[in-house]
């Protein structure tokens, strides 16, 4: 039988009409998954050494310590980026399998999941380093057991509470809370869950006890997967009850209101646009990595551009990227009317400016880290609305994703929005910026940050004249982006 699954998805790769695309994907993902392991490699091999250097305490039980947040953010990080195998299993229904073969091949296919083994790169150095240092392979060994067994009841987890949002959220805030509440000293928690990992080490037979846990959740999973295995009822589309919204203050745009409203519906009703305008709130956040002087590397001049864009340009890039994708469920009828491009375009453009601004009026709470890094807020925010405002809806031209709006999967990414001419792209993005403000720096800071600021006032100039262009590529790339959403990856 698992020779028969493992012919239905070799045939199912080779046969997908971008086929093309997911084998440039899959070899540019080994290239990723090699460079990360490394990485992974070497904070397992020195993370021990790092913390004996530190000083601050016996290395194994500070990792133990900390262990708890490992845990929850490979949660927090599987529940955004971990694609699910429903849309998998529905071509499985129609021939002659039993939903228990197709539930458990289903749920062993995400065992299988790069989410999963990556942790071997961290968790195998640092096994060897612990049994070198003289601690009980025994005890090393069970621990190292207990802890990929927490990893793979994350795995079932995610999957028992996709798309349950109010959980996720409310174990969000309980995250945010304790890490804030350990931080400024309210209450340590990892207090009470330290002993527990130690116990994996002190206690080797705690380890049964994991893998108990572990296969109840696996149960619990099989259960849920199983029940909900039915075209017309767990793998149906969800339906609810529409809400009116009164936008009759954007009249005041002309014929580009109508576009408007649509966006503003569709952001508010739909989980993958509410995630998104979630991610840029987090965004805000960015900064603080670059001016808080925290990691030496991003001391750098130049980083201070680098942040100012990012902070303020999260809707932008998470929301203006994917233009048209958007609207993929119903482009096919937009483009059936007599729609001209240019009010669409201009839609999307006073969308993601009028995010820009707000963004960085909110972000100025970075005087607080000095006028510097306000200016390169200030910098940052006009050289999105000048000039990354009409490259992200270049660039969209360009990414044929379809989108599902009642997922909130890949919603920090899609393997089809790489490719040749969006990597370009990216350089008039995050590149020039940068570039720029070094030449003006070499006569001072001021002129750095005045000189980016120019680049981005001068883009409204030529407004029009980019419009043109962007609007020329959107027609050329129409029929092929009609027929990328009409294909399944």
């Amino acid at each position: 039988m698992i020779k028969r699954f493992f012919s239905l998805e070799w045939k199912a790769f080779f046969r997908s009409p971008s086929f093309q695309t997911n084998l440039v994907i899959k070899i540019l993902m080994v290239f990723a998954a090699l460079w990360v392991g490394a990485g992974l490699l070497m904070a397992g091999g020195f993370v021990y050494m790092g913390i004996e250097k530190a000083n601050i305490g016996e290395p194994f039980f500070i990792i133990n310590k900390f262990m708890m947040y490992y845990i929850l953010f490979d949660l927090v990080m599987r529940y955004f980026m971990q694609t699910m195998p429903v849309v998998n299993i529905k071509p499985l229904l129609y021939l002659p399998l039993k939903k228990s073969q197709v539930v458990h091949m289903t749920l062993g296919k995400t065992a299988l999941s790069y989410f999963n083994w990556t942790h071997a790169f961290f968790f195998i150095p640092l096994s060897v380093v612990l049994i070198v240092k003289g601690f009980n392979p025994l005890g090393v060994l069970t621990w190292h057991l207990a802890i990929f067994f927490l990893i793979y009841i994350n795995n079932y987890l995610n999957i028992l509470a996709n798309d349950q949002d109010p959980l996720f959220y409310t174990l969000a805030t309980v995250v945010v809370l304790l890490i804030a509440s350990q931080y400024y000293g309210w209450f340590d928690v990892t207090v009470y869950t330290q002993p527990i990992f130690d116990s994996f080490y002190n206690a080797p037979i705690v380890v049964l006890a994991v893998l108990v846990l572990l296969a109840l959740v696996y149960y619990l999973t099989f259960v849920h997967f199983k029940k909900h295995m039915y075209l017309d009822a767990g793998l149906a589309s969800k339906t609810s009850q529409a809400q009116t919204e009164d936008f009759s203050w954007l009249n005041r745009f002309g014929k580009v209101a109508v576009f408007l409203k649509n966006d503003l519906r569709l952001i508010l009703r739909n989980k993958r646009s509410k995630t998104t305008v979630l991610t840029s709130v987090m965004f805000l956040f960015y900064g603080l990595l670059f001016f808080t002087n925290s990691i030496e590397a991003y001391q750098g001049a130049g980083w201070k551009i680098f942040a100012g864009i990012f902070t303020t340009g999260g809707f932008l890039f998470t929301f203006g990227q994917y233009v048209p994708s958007w609207d993929s469920a119903y482009y096919p009828l937009m483009m059936s009317q007599n729609i001209p491009y240019k009010e669409y375009l201009h839609s999307k453009w006073y969308l993601v400016i009028i995010a820009t601004i707000v963004s960085t009026i909110l972000s100025t709470f970075y005087l607080y880290f000095g006028w510097e890094a306000w200016a390169a807020i200030i910098v940052g925010g006009i050289y999105n609305c000048g000039v990354n405002a009409y490259m992200v809806l270049w660039g969209g031209a360009y990414i044929k994703t379809p989108i599902d709006l009642g997922s909130n999967k890949k919603a920090f990414g899609d393997k089809q929005a790489f490719n040749l001419k969006t990597i370009i792209l990216v350089i008039p993005k995050m590149v020039l910026p940068i570039i720029f403000y070094y030449l003006g720096s070499i006569h001072s800071e001021v002129t750095g940050f005045v000189l980016v600021a120019l680049i981005g006032i001068l883009g409204f100039a030529f407004k029009n004249v980019v419009f043109r262009k962007i609007e020329k590529i959107y027609k050329k790339e129409k029929y092929a982006t009609l027929a990328a959403y009409k294909q399944k990856a």
